[in-house]
């Protein structure tokens, strides 16, 4: 059975840009496609390739050996796909910040090392410095995540048991994912719902069980011009937002800072070093958690208990994760 198509595109990435020589179009087959027909593997490569340089990707043709100028290969040349040098002002940097820390998922490790595994198994040199500019970083502890992720990306409906807020027992609920969203710090899978015949928002964390695919890829389309941010803005339900009171060392911390109601300036930091501001802000009780983090030893929670709780248990996470 073929592999999903986010999960061939990322191979066919990561095969090519580790590549330290263009590879021929038979090794692409027997190491990506391996069950697929001659005319088969023909038309899903050259979609696979178009769509790849349709993102941006330079796939690169190139002769396998100067002598035989027929055979052709092809590769990702590191130095073409990676950005250029960025200057960011202090409130971009911010935001690319925080949203770096949004994807660090196992799934997309996995494929990375699975595609880097198959080809060091067929005797291939590859060059695994070249993935440090294709490092997938996805965070997200529902464990329906990954399904609707995939699900959205193959266009394919999926059911779950749900259970909503005040409800005795979770139903099940069918539904045509459009994409999965992150709004106020949690996780939304927003599509069609076919048991209500209306788009709906459903937070993850609320999902009870596992989520299943069913039906046949390309099972639905997505109507024109959706925009799945705002309909999760629109649908899902309101937070409510609580008083924090941080430590920020001068300098940093400006996504904070544009928010703050009230700010104390040259106040003492936790360690007794000047260079600190007081601020406090008003925002959802969640989504600060991330935004704090970003900001790594240059914020401290004050202010409510409950989250400086939370910051102290995830730092405490990621460091026993690191000791393993």
């Amino acid at each position: 059975m073929p592999a999903p198509k986010s999960e061939r595109l990322l191979n066919l990435l990561i095969m090519l840009l580790v590549q330290r020589r263009p590879i021929g179009k038979d090794r692409i087959r027997e190491l990506l496609y391996p069950d697929s027909r001659p005319d088969a593997f023909e038309k899903m490569f050259e979609r696979d390739k178009d769509e790849l340089r349709s993102l941006g990707v330079p796939v690169e043709v190139a002769t396998i050996d100067p002598l035989f100028e027929d055979e052709v290969g092809y590769r990702i040349p590191p130095e073409a796909f990676a950005l250029p040098s960025i200057d960011l002002t202090a409130e971009e940097a911010a935001v690319v910040g925080i949203a770096a820390r949004v994807w660090q998922h196992a799934t997309m490790a996995q494929v990375t090392s699975e595609a880097v595994r198959k080809l060091s198994a067929a005797g291939i040199d590859v060059d695994l410095g070249a993935l440090d500019i294709a490092q997938p970083v996805l965070t997200a502890e529902e464990p329906g995540f990954e399904a609707c992720w995939r699900a959205a990306c193959e266009r394919m409906v999926i059911e779950f048991d749900y259970r909503r807020p005040g409800a005795d027992s979770a139903m099940r609920r069918h539904v045509q994912p459009w994409g999965v969203v992150r709004s106020s710090g949690r996780w939304y899978v927003v599509g069609y719902d076919t048991d209500r015949g209306a788009e709906r928002v459903f937070r993850l964390s609320r999902v009870e069980g596992d989520v299943h695919a069913v039906g046949t890829p390309r099972a639905f389309e997505i109507p024109p011009d959706t925009d799945i941010r705002e309909i999760a803005r629109r649908l899902a339900p309101p937070t409510v937002p609580e008083r924090v009171v941080l430590l920020v060392r001068s300098g940093a911390g400006e996504s904070l800072r544009r928010t703050a109601e009230q700010v104390a300036t040259d106040v003492t930091g936790p360690d007794g070093s000047a260079g600190w501001d007081r601020l406090e802000v008003e925002r959802a009780p969640v989504g600060i958690l991330d935004d704090v983090l970003s900001h790594g030893p240059d914020v401290v929670v004050l202010e409510p208990a409950s989250l400086r709780a939370r910051v102290v248990a995830r730092l405490e996470g990621a460091l026993a994760g690191a000791l393993r």
